[in-house]
């Protein structure tokens, strides 16, 4: 028996009902247009009939396996972001059809610079999120496990400052940057955890803060004494700790600022929430970083901005450098930085030379260049102790 378009009572949606292959089917049409419903009746009806021949694997699609793996368990927003251009480009694609040449075509549809881009870009982009879904429907039986070239990402370097070098770009960064810095440079924290942290889960008197990483999970961070002494000096004690100051001129005023209740939240999808202040600050802590020049599409007037080596998560890189120079122990590290894995902390071994240990502890504890140590006996000044001269 196959199916037929009937109505039913009630409605004027029309369904599809009867049997193929053994299999009973009652279920919606999706429409109340005759032919609309009849090319549905057609479709459905191949499809059940080639899942009953072939298997279940011969006609799962990817917005399926993608709604399954959306359903299993809460995805972060730029995993999001990513699975939606997936789903724009792959819709209802079977994912037996999900091979080699498909992901080519998909780097060429979906990122920018096409099958151009990075293999960095490849990766983040396309073919890891790609692979998380086709993993998901492998374990299901949905399909075959992914097996795709994988792009060759050259190894990276491991920028990190000394130092002197951390304390020039903090005495060249705005002040109300100056506070971030020195929190990023002495916890190693990921950016969107400081950006994200608010004051209830700051503890000044244990020196202790609670951040929040991108998988949900909690991770208690030990402040030094540089840190606190940054946060004491801080006016507010609600809300995000660090905010944002934008320029506003107020009617009939030469200049003025505005501060934000914090940075903008763009669901830890991308960074660059302080890309001028950085890189000013870089420029004129005299940090390696070149000119970008060029004339923007509908101008004839050339762009010119500094754009410096050096990036804010490079202050993870520091913290990460020093703790190993400290302490040399990886498993410490690994889980004092918030690392998943032993692996992806061997690269900050032995970076920093041995001779720099003194001048690191120094730096922590804020007795660099005349910083005074915040925790005296006149506790009254302690706000400012340490944190006079930035």
């Amino acid at each position: 028996m196959s199916l037929k378009v009937v109505s039913r009572a009630g409605t004027d949606r029309l369904y599809l009902r009867g049997t193929v292959r053994g299999q009973s089917v009652f279920e919606s049409a999706g429409t109340s247009d005759p032919q609309k419903a009849e090319a549905y009746r057609a479709k459905r009806e191949a499809e059940l009939w080639t899942e009953s021949v072939y298997g279940k694997r011969a006609v799962v699609t990817f917005a399926h396996a993608l709604t399954a793996y959306l359903e299993a368990e809460e995805r972060s927003e730029t995993t999001k972001a990513h699975l939606r251009r997936l789903l724009d480009h792959f819709g209802t694609t079977r994912l037996s059809d999900i091979n080699q040449a498909a992901v080519d075509k998909a780097y060429g549809r979906i990122l920018t610079s096409g099958r151009g881009a990075s293999p960095a870009t490849k990766l983040r982009g396309v073919l890891t999120p790609l692979k998380a879904v086709l993993e998901f429907a492998a374990r299901r039986q949905w399909c075959e496990r992914p097996a795709f070239e994988r792009p060759k990402v050259a190894a990276s370097r491991t920028i990190y400052l000394r130092p002197a070098e951390v304390d020039a770009l903090i005495d060249a960064a705005a002040d109300h940057l100056k506070p971030l810095l020195i929190f990023l440079a002495g916890t190693g924290v990921r950016m969107s955890e400081a950006l994200d942290l608010e004051w209830r889960h700051v503890d000044l008197k244990g020196s202790r803060a609670v951040v929040w990483q991108k998988q949900g999970t909690e991770r208690h961070v030990d402040l030094p004494t540089v840190v606190v002494a940054a946060l004491d000096a801080l006016e507010h004690r609600d809300g995000h700790v660090f905010r944002p100051v934008r320029a506003k001129r107020p009617a009939g005023a030469r200049s003025g600022k505005e501060v934000g209740e914090r940075y903008h939240n763009n669901g830890r999808t991308s960074g660059g929430q302080i890309k001028n202040g950085w890189a000013r600050a870089c420029r004129d802590a005299e940090l390696p970083g070149h000119w970008r020049e060029w004339i923007p599409k509908g101008t004839n007037q050339t762009k010119r901005v500094w754009v410096p080596e050096v990036t804010p998560h490079d202050l993870r890189h520091t913290w990460a450098t020093w703790h190993y120079c400290l302490h040399r122990d990886l498993l410490a590290l690994r889980e004092d930085g918030g690392w998943s894995t032993i692996t992806m902390v061997t690269r900050y071994a032995k970076k920093m030379p041995d001779a720099y240990a003194p001048e690191i502890r120094a730096w922590l504890d804020g007795k660099t260049q005349g910083v005074q140590n915040p925790c005296s006996d006149n506790l009254d000044n302690e706000k400012v102790a340490v944190f006079r001269r930035f």
